[in-house]
């Protein structure tokens, strides 16, 4: 039996294990159960692959995302080593035949999602293996508290009655107390091996800055800590306007969001991967799978939407254990954004009942049929349809999807794409004598920032009701403007395949899911609230906060997350006179903006900020119509 350092170094070209990896290894080549929750960056992946390389045979490994298995699948296939995965979308044929290939093709790895492992075919199959191993990687993704619950996580334990004699190893980068144990119980351990390394990140400095221009924000700190970066955006056209805002101040970028082409997506990476691009402008779409070791800042312009997705985001950073920085930007409009965004688009349980029904309806579903039937699903015609408002009707869509009620294919987005292919003058100038075509490229261009530069997905119902025109009639205009060489344009009248996995009970198939569907509106709720929490308390160390989230309750103020540092800073605690006597010495030479303010005066943006505000109440201050303040004479 080879040993594990000597896989490592022949694979991996490494010549030491990171911390606790070596342990979990050696009791998974011992063949306990072993759960292993090492937080992003320690190598999880590691810790199954290499018993699986020395052991014979074949390790299952049943995770819940596509891209992560092509993305450990290709980097396997690159070291030499046989693997596969099994997505959604495979015929039956090949199915077979993929699955021949592992049983008599020397194959060491077979990714495959939860839903896939309950197909009575890839049972039958893995029954005929020499499984060696079984790894259950985004194993929170069984317990219904732990983040991503899926229900066909429940059903991994088949692997059990199909190879009792063979160990299985769970791996997660977020689990708090409660759900450990839930996953432990789920998967039947016996005697489990633990292994939990701690949260802590000594070398990451957390910080929540509050600020009213986040732009210039990012241009400061990136000054201050230059290195590779990361910075993180909620949507496509936020990640456009922000590498836009960084190329136009020379700040060399690069850009990932679900809407460019893969070879786009390639490209970006291995731009930035090798230097050649200093900042990354992403949205949360980016990083499963990175291991950049040298990256300085991870900046979140937008509020996360959890505190495991947070973690999980702001641990890209500083991996190569130096110091490294955190930053999550707010102002006072951002908790009602995310409540709004994440909260009121959340479908009840009548209110997802009420689509299922309308879903069987619109494809002529009788009682009791429907079955494994295939249908193509043009989302935006079906909401319009019934007069579903689309964020919360696509939450309910998801949440069926989730729950083996239906299945979407992975095309499930808006695929009518366009660009413009003239200059923004040269389009003026077109309008000029195609008046008619104006609402329809103005309420393109109002809605997708980067459409000159990019070839954007648009959903055309959205750009029918902002231009107030028929949908038939966008698609004539596109498609003369196409004509025109105006535009490229490429128009699909479907979004997805739809296959109904259950026959049709009404009420009675969402009823089974309901306690379900409502435990995890709950604790989406309680994600929601431990962020905004997180970034209003100002009393307690940021990184103190974190580990008590995830159940780490002894540790030390970290001293270098902002709120150590406005405890210790070394400033004399300000005084409102004091700001207020230096804010009207300069501006007894000329008007200034508050950013230039802040840039000549030794205080804290918060502080001026409050001060400022307090001397317009009492009129000492005005602001000009440039948005400069400058003294006000009575």
């Amino acid at each position: 039996m080879s040993h594990p350092i000597t896989i490592l170094e022949r694979y991996w070209n490494h010549t030491s294990f990171r911390p606790l990896q070596e342990e979990i290894i050696e009791a998974v080549l011992h063949n306990e159960d072993t759960f292993a929750l090492l937080p992003t960056g320690g190598g999880k992946s590691i810790c199954f692959q290499v018993p699986a390389l020395i052991k014979d045979g074949i390790c299952i490994v049943v995770s819940p995302l596509i891209a992560l298995m092509k993305d450990q699948v290709d980097q396997l296939k690159a070291k030499g080593i046989k693997a596969m995965a099994i997505t959604s979308g495979i015929p039956y044929n090949t199915l077979d035949t993929l699955l021949d290939n592992c049983i008599y093709g020397n194959y060491k790895f077979l990714y495959l999602s939860p839903e896939r492992l309950q197909q009575t075919l890839v049972q039958d199959r893995i029954q005929q293996m020499p499984v060696n191993l079984i790894a259950v990687d985004e194993a929170h993704c069984i317990s219904q508290w732990g983040n991503d619950f899926r229900p066909a996580y429940k059903n991994i334990d088949i692997l059990r009655q199909l190879h009792p004699s063979v160990n299985i190893i769970a791996l997660t980068a977020t689990a708090k107390p409660k759900v450990v144990q839930e996953i432990i119980t789920e998967l039947d351990f016996m005697a489990p091996k633990i292994f939990q390394a701690s949260f802590k990140r000594p070398n990451i400095a957390y910080m929540v800055l509050d600020t009213h221009d986040k732009h210039y924000k990012i241009e400061q700190i990136l000054a201050k800590y230059p290195g590779p970066s990361i910075i993180y955006t909620r949507t496509r056209r936020a990640t456009l306007e922000v590498f836009s805002f960084l190329e136009s101040k020379g700040i060399s970028s690069t850009y990932y969001h679900g809407g460019i082409s893969n070879k786009e997506k390639n490209d970006h990476l291995e731009q930035w991967s090798n230097n050649q691009k200093t900042v990354m402008v992403a949205t949360t779409a980016f990083g499963m799978g990175i291991d950049k070791p040298d990256v300085k800042t991870v900046i979140h312009i937008n509020l996360p939407e959890s505190l495991e997705s947070y973690y999980q985001e702001a641990g890209r950073a500083g991996r190569n254990g130096e110091k490294s920085f955190a930053v999550i930007l707010k102002n006072s409009t951002d908790e009602q954004q995310l409540k709004h965004q994440f909260l009121s688009t959340l479908p009840s349980v009548d209110f997802i009942k009420k689509v299922y029904r309308k879903l069987c309806n619109y494809f002529q579903i009788s009682y009791g049929e429907g079955h494994l039937t295939k249908h193509q699903f043009n989302f935006n015609v079906f909401c319009k349809t019934y007069e579903f408002p689309t964020s919360t009707a696509y939450n309910a869509v998801q949440i069926l999807d989730r729950n083996s009620i239906i299945s979407l294919s992975q095309q499930f987005n808006y695929q009518t794409k366009l660009q413009f292919l003239i200059s923004n003058q040269a389009l003026f100038g077109y309008l000029n004598s195609h008046k008619s075509y104006e609402p329809v490229i103005k309420a393109i261009l109002r809605t997708y920032g980067g459409i000159f530069e990019h070839q954007l997905k648009i959903n055309l119902t959205l750009v029918s009701e902002k231009a107030m025109m028929p949908e038939d009639q966008i698609l004539s205009v596109l498609r003369q403007l196409e004509k025109d060489g105006v535009v490229e344009f490429h128009h699909s009248n479907t979004d997805s395949e739809l296959t109904f996995l259950q026959p049709r009970e009404d009420d009675k198939t969402i009823n089974r899911i309901a306690n379900i569907i409502e435990q995890q509106q709950r604790l989406k709720e309680d994600q929601i609230d431990a962020v905004i929490a997180y970034i209003s308390d100002e009393n307690h160390c940021k990184s103190i906060q974190l580990l008590d989230y995830f159940g780490e309750k002894k540790s030390t103020a970290c001293g270098i997350c902002s709120v150590c540092i406005s405890k210790t800073s070394k400033k004399k605690p300000s005084q409102s006179k004091s700001i207020s006597y230096h804010i009207i010495l300069l501006l007894e030479n000329e008007p200034l903006t508050s950013r230039a303010l802040v840039e000549q005066l030794d205080y804290s943006e918060k502080e001026l900020l409050e001060t400022l505000r307090l001397m317009l109440a009492n009129n000492i201050l005005e602001v000009t119509a440039n948005n400069s303040y400058k003294i006000k004479h009575t």
